[in-house]
């Protein structure tokens, strides 16, 4: 079991990183995630998993089943599983916010500097899922 107790805002205003795990339990995981403008986190579908967004820092745009919405500092988005979703940073400067996933959707550890580190990680995981 992961106990976290930290300044949860402070330490995402200050993460760079595009995904950093920071607590991961049997039904639960808190993540970090930073967006850079114009970057997104990219359209996906969790069939068991909820998840909750927490913006911290940044401006951006929730769009959920095509429906796109604002997100601000202090929005708070929740995601029913099976909900098609994705966050954009329509900012000019980085979207920083955390997520908290029910159950956990990452490995413990897991830090992703850029989405493309995320991206190339997801699809090694599949293809050893799928093998």
């Amino acid at each position: 079991m992961a106990v976290f107790l930290g300044a949860i805002k402070k330490l995402a205003k200050r993460n760079k990183d595009f995904r950093r795990e920071l607590a991961t339990n049997a039904h639960s995981q808190l993540v970090l995630m930073c967006l850079e403008p114009d970057e997104d986190i990219g359209e996906e579908v969790h069939e068991e998993v909820d998840q909750a967004f927490v913006v911290v820092k940044g401006k951006g745009e929730a769009v959920l089943d095509g429906v796109r919405r604002p997100l601000r500092k202090g929005a708070l988005l929740i995601v029913p599983a099976g909900t098609r979703h994705n966050l954009v940073n329509v900012g000019d400067q980085r979207l920083r916010l955390y997520t908290l996933y029910a159950p956990p959707q990452h490995p413990p550890g897991t830090v992703h500097a850029t989405r493309a580190e995320a991206l190339a990680a997801e699809a090694e995981r599949a293809a050893t899922t799928d093998a």
